[in-house]
């Protein structure tokens, strides 16, 4: 596996995303599993985390957000959705979000890929094409699995933002799916 989760103390500090006041809000319509923020730096396992995100990136630590873990069981999912930003407001720290790496926690018996909807290419050639959820057909999908990590490209190298990076978190359909985000800026982040 990519690092010792459970040694992590997390259930105290999760929040429910479907609780009643942020249903109102856009981001309960978008996501609803729930999660819980790591500060940068938090321990030492988070610190061996960004340090490993560090060296297979090339991206300095500093420049990473907090990480972001989240947990969803049958029937939650992540709508399609953009890592980067439109609005100048949430590049004020740290610039334009350039990349973001996405850690499987763990095995998913059923549902939950990460779905690239905008994604062009022949998508039915992966070998477990006929593993995957309705949902994860309708894109370029990777299936998740413990200890696995994906890396995707939120601005293209010409610094323009890539619509390619839309994605989203298909519904689970058995088991449950947990998951670790990193989002990297473009310079550094203040935590």
């Amino acid at each position: 596996s990519i690092f010792p989760f459970k040694s992590l103390f997390l259930l105290p500090f999760f929040f429910y995303a479907i609780f009643s006041s942020f249903c109102l809000s856009f981001s309960c319509r978008v996501r609803t599993s729930s999660g819980t923020f790591l500060p940068r730096g938090r321990d030492k396992v988070v610190r061996a985390i960004e340090k490993r995100i560090a060296d297979f990136t090339f991206l300095p630590v500093e420049h990473g957000e907090g990480l972001q873990v989240l947990h969803y069981e049958v029937g939650q999912k992540y709508e399609p959705h953009f890592d980067y930003f439109l609005e100048d407001f949430s590049t004020a720290n740290g610039g334009q979000r350039i990349a973001t790496v996405l850690m499987y926690l763990s095995d998913v018996e059923e549902g939950g890929e990460t779905v690239f909807p905008n994604a062009k290419g022949n998508i039915s050639a992966v070998p477990y094409w006929n593993e995957l959820s309705q949902c994860g057909k309708e894109g370029l999908s990777a299936k998740p699995k413990r200890g696995d990590a994906l890396l995707f490209w939120s601005m293209r190298p010409d610094a323009s933002l890539d619509p390619t990076s839309l994605h989203g978190g298909c519904p689970v359909v058995k088991g449950d799916k947990w998951s670790a985000t990193k989002w990297i800026r473009v310079n550094e982040y203040e935590d």
